[in-house]
Formats: structure tokens, sequence, C-alpha cells
């Protein structure tokens, strides 16, 4: 047995979270790994066209192939992330998934050596499938083995793994790395290495105690894992809170992502969820890093690339400032702080690019307002609606509400992806004021509507949406969710 730690962390739940988020790891590695090779790559479909036809490929086609080369990868994304409720409860869905990286990182690193532009795209959409999955069952995964003390600790771990996934993606991109036009197949081939390690460690790691004994009825296994991840001998106390949890779920039964819509009394903590997703993907992220380089390139920087890699490393240092204040200030407070940091930043952006041309000392202001977007996203809108969602339900109906979340995630991504160069074109430097003016809706809706779930249990949090008034509408609800799914649904 191990020694218990005053603070509730063991070698076990550390190897356990680690081993979860490599998983994240390899989602923000191949987010940000097809950029720098761009123009690599699309010679190499421009040689594999003029083989297969005798004329070079048409512009309008080769722009084709790689808009669907980058964007196939959301698409994997969006489609997985709605089956997260039933592969979730597969035993050990984790490994199996990797089934899927190791796929598609071979179809990738193949995809030179088999003169195929076919293979990157399919191998682009199974890294999106895996990336899916991986939004929504590692959040879950370790919400359920951490401490109730640290589960926003360690829940902001799946945000930081991922943003030191695309920092790495960055730097190993660069021309004198594997962004060249021999190594680029290694560089994109490389994702396998997390999934190998993953399935080197998985078996060392137990599986969570909330699954073996409220979905698979297995208390002894649930009562040993918990020994192991807590190094408490006496692990009554946690039991007793998943028997009562097993309990509710008991009456609940198990939700479907249907019931999930009709039943009123999940209304609220659905509407949060779906709404702090979109907080994250339509805070305007994606076009702070669209524009980063030409601005970066105004400031006179030869090298802009370092620059943005600059960017990626502010990333990620502050999700670590994120990790260590998340159980301090508390969910809502950061979220809400984040929110409004990034809505005067884009506000900042606006101005300075507008009078960039005429003030050239504007451009040094966008570059701090860019280093500032990105910090304020990493506080609060960056990790926090990844983990808030496994808070919000109980076990139940929690499978169906991360599929439901991670799918509204993965499409608004996509969405953005293939919508923001035309708004981008039309408004010019004003894009920036349609984010801060949704960001402005975001901030008042976390304020007025978002609870604060720092220090409370999964079941607390639960029963107090029980007790309050949904926001959709006022009517007497049913006091529990099996009067709420009715007779057919519990036949």
């Amino acid at each position: 047995r191990e020694p218990s730690t005053e603070s509730g962390i063991t070698s076990t739940l550390v190897l356990s979270v680690f081993t979860a988020v490599l998983g994240s790891l390899q989602c923000g590695y191949n987010i940000g790994v097809i950029n720098a090779p761009q123009k690599i790559i699309e010679q190499n479909y421009n040689a594999t066209w003029l083989a297969r036809h005798n004329a070079s490929i048409e512009l309008s086609t080769l722009t084709t192939l790689w808009s669907l080369s980058v964007a196939i990868f959301s698409i994997g994304g969006m489609i997985s992330s709605f089956l997260v409720g039933v592969v979730s409860e597969w035993k050990r869905a984790m490994i199996i998934n990797n089934a899927l990286a190791f796929l598609g990182g071979a179809l990738m690193g193949l995809a030179k050596l088999g003169c195929s532009y076919e293979m990157m795209i399919l191998g682009r959409f199974l890294i999106g499938a895996y990336s899916g999955l991986v939004s929504g069952l590692v959040p879950m995964y370790v919400g359920e083995i951490s401490p109730t003390h640290l589960r926003g600790a360690l829940g902001t771990l799946h945000q930081l793994a991922l943003v030191i996934g695309i920092l790495i993606a960055q730097v190993f991109g660069l021309d004198s790395l594997l962004g060249s036009p021999e190594l680029w197949p290694l560089l994109l081939g490389l994702t396998v290495a997390p999934s190998a390690l993953q399935l080197v460690l998985f078996p060392f790691c137990p599986e969570s105690p909330r699954y073996l004994y409220i979905i698979r009825n297995k208390e002894s296994k649930a009562k040993e894992s918990l020994k192991r991840l807590t190094g408490c001998s006496d692990v009554s106390e946690a039991l007793t809170e998943m028997k009562e949890e097993k309990r509710r779920m008991d009456m609940e039964r198990k939700v479907s992502i249907t019931q999930l819509f009709r039943c009123r009394i999940y209304r609220q903590p659905l509407l949060i969820a779906v709404v702090l997703q979109l907080s994250q993907q339509l805070s305007g992220i994606n076009a702070i890093f669209y524009y980063s380089t030409s601005i970066f390139e105004s400031a006179g920087l030869e090298q802009p690339v370092f620059a943005t890699i600059g960017a990626g490393a502010i990333n990620a240092a502050f999700t670590v400032v994120s990790l260590f204040l998340v159980e301090r200030a508390g969910r809502r407070t950061l979220h809400l702080v984040g929110l409004a940091g990034m809505m005067v930043c884009a506000v900042v952006m606006t101005a300075a690019l507008v009078y960039l041309d005429r003030v050239p000392a504007m451009s040094y202001i966008s570059m701090v307002a860019i280093f500032g977007f990105v910090a304020f996203f990493e506080i609060g809108p960056g990790p926090i609606p990844w983990f808030i969602v496994a808070e919000l339900f109980s076990q139940g109906p929690r499978p169906a509400a991360m599929a439901v979340a991670g799918g509204c995630n993965w499409t608004c991504n996509f969405i953005i992806g293939m919508a923001f160069q035309s708004m981008a074109d039309a408004c010019g430097p004003y894009v920036f004021l349609i984010f801060a003016a949704l960001l402005l809706g975001f901030f008042l809706f976390t304020y007025f509507k978002v609870p604060e779930t720092r220090g409370r249990t999964f079941d607390q949090i639960a029963a107090a949406f029980r007790r309050t008034p949904s926001l959709l509408d006022h009517e007497v609800k049913p006091s529990t969710e099996l009067d709420c799914l009715g007779p057919d649904d519990n036949a």
C-alpha cells in the first residue's frame, strides 16, 4: 500500500493522470503539426497529381485538397465526440482508442512513400476521430479518479497537455528540425509515440472507481482502486459518497442523449455546459493565431515563426498559472477574468490594426495584445469548459453530457475554421469586434448563470440543480429523473 499524503497526491494518481493526458498531448500535437509543413505537403500533392495525370494540379484543386486535409480532422472529432457516451462504458476505452491513433499516424507517415494524398486525408480523419474521443474520455477519467479538492487542478492538465502538444508540434515543424521536404512524413508519423507510451503505462493504472462501482457494480474492485489512488487503507468515506451517487443513479437510470434534451431537470446544466464550450471556440483564439504571423512581420521580425512559438509558450505557461489558481480562485472567477481580459485585448487589437499603417508603433501594441489575449484564454476559457462539464452532471447523464458538449466544441471548431477566412476578408481588422461582442455575451451569461463548483462533490452539484429553477422555463419540475424519463423509457 502507498503511504497517504496530506495533499491527497499519490504516485498511482500521478501516473494515472499523466498516462491519461498523453492522449491530450497527442490531440494538441495533431492540431498544430499541419501548419508548418503546408507548402512542402502541397508540393508533394502536386508531384503526386503530376505522376498520375501528366499535368500540374490546378490551384483550385490544390486548395480544395489542402483544405480537406486540414478540416477533415475536425470532422473526425465532431463525429466521434458524439460516441463518447457509448465508448466510455467499454472496459479500457482509452486503450482501444489508440488503435485509431496508430492507424491514422501510419497512414500520414507513409503518405509520401505511397504517393497518395488520400492516405494523408484518411489519416487526418482517423486521428481526428481519436482526438474527439480523447476530448471526452480524458476529462471524464481524470475527474472521476481525482480527490474533490484536486479535481479542478488535475482537470486543467487536459488543456495543459493539449497546448504543450501544439507547442511541441510548432518546434518540431521548424525547417531546421522535421519541417523539411525529406522529414515531414516523420513529423506527422511521430504522433504514434504518445500512444505507444500510453499502451505501456495503462496496465499499471487503475480503472476509475466510479466506473467500477456505479457502472460495473464491482464494489471490491472499486475499493481496491480507491486504495491505490488515495494511498489509504480506509476508503469508507469515498465509498459512501459513491454508494449515494449509485443510489440516485438507480433512480435516474441511464440517460441517453435524447433523454438528456427531453428532461427538464438536465436543461440548466446542459445549457451551461454548451455555452461554456461555445465560449471557448467562439472567443476568437483561432483568429488571433491566424493574424499573429502577419502582425509579427509588420513589427519587423525576420523570423515571425519564433514569435508564434513564443505565443505558444505563453499558452502553456498561463495554463500552468490556471492550474495553481483554479482551486483557490474557483472555476467561475477564473472564467470571468479570462473572458473580460480577452474582450479588452480584442478591442485593443482592433484599434492597433486599424491604425497600423499610420502609427508604426501600433505593431508592438498588437503584439502585446496577442500575448495578453492568449494568456487570458488559458486562465479561463481554455481549460475550464473541458472539465466543468464532468462536474455539472452525476454519473447517469455524465457520458451523454460529455458527448453533447464535445460535439458542440468540435462543430464550432469546424465552422470557425471554414468561415473565419471569409469573415476576415469581409471585415478586415474589425473582425475582432465581433469576437469582443461574443465575449461580452459569454461574460454576462457566466456572471448570472454559471455556479461555482469548487470543493463540491458531484452529487452536491447535481442536487443544487435539482433545487434550482431551470433557465428555460419555470414550470413545476418532476422530483426525480425517473419521473422525467417516463414509464416507456424505464420499462
